[in-house]
């Protein structure tokens, strides 16, 4: 071990993941710096172990115990390394909070993240889930990413064409075990119009008084938006929302609308395509504050899965499918998991 490394065996993840679930890493790995990776890859047993890489575990159900070894990538540093006047390329470390980040750029009168604001996690796991809300994609700004590669053992870049982005994905998720993003670099401008049609954005800069917005504006609105609609994790265990909103075939779209006219339903970038209100769906199965012991669903918000204290990974993971089925059920819609679950397979109960 060195100061860009420190190991511990059958180590507690319970404070590592945003759920707070009972789970313990076979080896557990705080990396600092790059060179920790090589460090840590460079032992034989390694090579080849399996590998799950945690930030602050904003996005993850642990439902086992995690074989092979756990990466907490750690590394810190936000600085700007281009600026043309009119937008600004900017690096940030992969151990940064995603949330600083937004709030730094804001700061040097940078736009582009506003409708980012509060997501939780590091900075490394936003492109891994190309993380998303409020009708903003954080894949829109990245110029690069910096990842470790564990096949070549070296530093690799990657532009933003070869990270493979889609909805709730990129070439990181589909490859999980692969590639340790070290550093993101996002091209932000200085002046774009601002996205504030996304529903409710309009109407809470509207109670904040505000009729010209600016990115900051837009920023503090999304800001009360989410505190007021998802629950505080540093109170309650939860990763936000647990399921994607479905996309299907625009017909299918159509034909459950005309069923249940008060279906949220989105465009998916695609003509043929539409997206469903995954909490929507949930809600009228009469899942909303549900609870089963300690595992539930949020009174605040029905795509959010709680932990009211001692539940595992397998009692939330069971309560997921049971959901999922009952949507299945009642609409035909099939709910997928944007939480990434380690040690158990995803399917909807029978």
């Amino acid at each position: 071990m060195s100061a860009a490394l420190t190991l511990a065996e059958d180590a507690s993840l319970a404070g590592r993941n945003g759920f707070r679930v009972a789970a313990r890493a076979e080896l557990l790995a705080d990396v600092r710096r790059p060179e920790g990776l090589a460090e840590l890859f460079g032992y034989p047993m390694l090579q080849r172990s399996p590998v799950l890489v945690l930030g602050e575990g904003s996005n993850v159900l642990l439902a086992a115990d995690v074989p092979g070894v756990v990466v907490c990538y750690a590394a810190l540093g936000l600085k700007i390394l281009q600026d043309d006047g009119e937008s600004c390329l900017l690096r940030a470390e992969a151990g940064e909070r995603w949330d600083d980040l937004v709030r730094w750029s804001l700061g040097r009168g940078l736009v582009g993240l506003e409708n980012l604001s509060l997501i939780p996690g590091t900075v490394g796991a936003a492109p891994i889930q190309n993380i998303g809300a409020y009708g903003t994609e954080v894949c829109e700004f990245v110029a690069t990413i910096e990842a470790w590669d564990r096949e070549t053992r070296s530093l690799q870049r990657l532009s933003r064409d070869e990270c493979g982005f889609a909805y709730r994905d990129s070439l990181f998720k589909r490859e999980p075990e692969r590639r340790i993003v070290t550093a993101v670099e996002l091209r932000l401008p200085r002046r774009r119009e601002l996205r504030t049609d996304y529903p409710g954005v309009r109407d809470e800069l509207a109670a904040m008084g505000v009729e010209t917005p600016r990115a900051p504006h837009v920023a503090e609105a999304i800001c009360r938006l989410r505190t007021r609609k998802l629950p505080n994790p540093a109170l309650i265990g939860n990763v936000g929302s647990f399921f994607k909103n479905p996309v299907v075939a625009a017909a299918a779209a159509h034909s459950l609308r005309d069923a249940h006219p008060a279906l949220p339903v989105y465009p998916a970038g695609d003509e043929a395509q539409r997206k469903l209100s995954a909490a929507w769906l949930i809600e009228q199965c009469g899942w909303k504050g549900h609870r089963d012991g300690d595992a539930g669903v949020s009174a605040q918000h029905a795509l959010v899965l709680v932990n009211h204290g001692q539940a595992s990974g397998e009692e939330l993971l069971g309560l997921a499918r049971r959901v999922a089925a009952s949507v299945r059920e009642r609409f035909g819609v099939t709910l997928e998991p944007e939480a990434r679950i380690v040690g158990a397979r995803f399917e909807a109960a029978a």
